[in-house]
């Protein structure tokens, strides 16, 4: 019954949504891989300008640094727009054109409430499945929304938690549930609700002993000896979780880092993650273990040039990192051992996590330059090109291009 279900789901996706494949949808943070990935066959510019390369430049009211999404002929994207109080909002675009299709308002806040200035109160990128756009918001609420009528399908305001700094961390969907973490002030969670309903499916706590309890972190689902494990970093530990019934499966503690932003990727059997402010470390965790695996399944750990905001990105054998003042380290997964450093650009200021398509690294940094690197273990710059507009967002990608979210607009860059 399930794989026909599945089938089903994939057949009226495609319908909804020919222009591209099912594999080739960009429909989550970091991609439909969750690791920055493009998919092979995309043809993607390396060199554009504020006017070279541009298809179209469509503002967006409000602030959000979540990414967009892009399905088949739509580009989705969430905002927040702060007018006589907080307008929480799921907005269509043509991929052609740049023209919105439709704007839903999912809530209506009174008050907006206290924001960091390099964070919005729309900065989870929103995920696609079978047809449905699933918007979080953070301590602000869930919601599932129709992607073609743009219908609110269901919401789920109850999980309340003390924010610090406002939102971040984006959802997953995963079997029947999207999953979570909701790490404020204080008493942190993860939690999984039921795609189909919102309902609450399971809430756990996460008891680890730190000063700074908050976090911005995604879940990485990975398969380890034929089970699904949910890795979510934050406030001091990187945890893994049993996605059916939230039981924690083993923990790697990697001491007071906290407002952990990074998510964490998973290569060469290691699960590699970012420890957050503080306390700033890299750790490779080899995932079959339970319990506290600290001293036990910890394979290495960089101490230097870590990023506090942009996730790592794995090609091949080698690994990049690029620190937030933009210096960028490639390192081998297998042993961590770092083969250079070095500066990306004058500008500093990298919040975006990079992307790897057409056969190149992409770092995108705040005053809108992207940096196009070949991903070998010496450092060769193939451009470096300007949007000239202010953005933290990480990248969406097109079968032929990216999508950039910037303050103001966001920008389809094309072959």
């Amino acid at each position: 019954m399930k794989t026909k279900s599945i089938l089903f789901s994939l057949v009226a996706s495609a319908a909804l949504f020919p222009t591209l494949a099912i594999a080739e949808h960009w429909t989550e943070f970091r991609g439909a891989g969750q690791q920055g990935h493009a998919p092979a066959d995309v043809e993607v510019p390396l060199r554009w300008s504020e006017s070279q390369n541009i298809a179209w430049k469509t503002p967006i009211a409000g602030k959000a640094w979540s990414s967009p999404i892009v399905v088949g002929s739509r580009v989705f994207v969430t905002t927040a727009v702060e007018e006589d109080g907080l307008s929480l909002r799921v907005i269509a675009v043509d991929l052609e054109s740049g023209k919105p299709i439709w704007d839903t308002e999912v809530r209506k806040k009174p008050d907006a409430g206290r924001m960091h200035k390099k964070n919005s109160h729309a900065s989870p990128t929103p995920v696609f499945e079978d047809g449905k756009i699933y918007a979080h918001f953070g301590h602000h609420g869930t919601y599932c929304v129709d992607a073609k009528s743009g219908d609110i399908v269901w919401k789920q305001e109850s999980i309340e938690y003390p924010p610090v700094h406002g939102t971040g961390g984006s959802p997953i969907v995963l079997g029947d549930k999207l999953i979570f973490s909701c790490d404020g002030a204080k008493d942190p969670i993860v939690v999984a609700l039921d795609k189909s309903t919102g309902d609450i499916d399971w809430k756990t706590d996460r008891d680890v002993e730190v000063s700074r309890k908050f976090s911005f972190s995604t879940p990485l689902p990975i398969e380890v000896d034929g089970k699904t494990q949910v890795v979510v970093p934050g406030s001091g530990a990187l945890i893994s979780y049993d996605p059916e019934n939230g039981n924690e499966i083993w923990r790697c503690l990697w001491g007071e880092g906290y407002s952990v932003v990074p998510r964490p990727v998973y290569s060469h059997g290691l699960v590699i993650g970012c420890s957050g402010f503080n306390t700033a470390n890299m750790i490779a965790v080899d995932p079959t273990g339970t319990g506290d695996v600290t001293d036990s399944h910890k394979k290495w750990e960089i101490s230097k040039r870590i990023p506090k905001e942009s996730s790592p990105i794995v090609v091949g054998d080698l690994l990049f990192v690029n620190d937030d003042k933009g210096i960028l380290s490639c390192v081998e997964v297998k042993t961590g051992e770092v083969k250079y450093e070095q500066r990306l650009d004058g500008q500093g200021g990298y919040s975006a996590s990079p992307v790897y398509a057409g056969g190149h690294l992409f770092f995108h940094n705040g005053d809108g330059i992207t940096t196009v690197v070949k991903p070998t273990d010496r450092f060769e710059k193939v451009a470096e090109n300007s949007i000239g507009e202010y953005g933290l967002s990480s990248f969406g990608v097109a079968p032929d291009g990216f999508l950039i979210r910037t303050e103001s607009n966001l920008i389809r860059v094309k072959k």
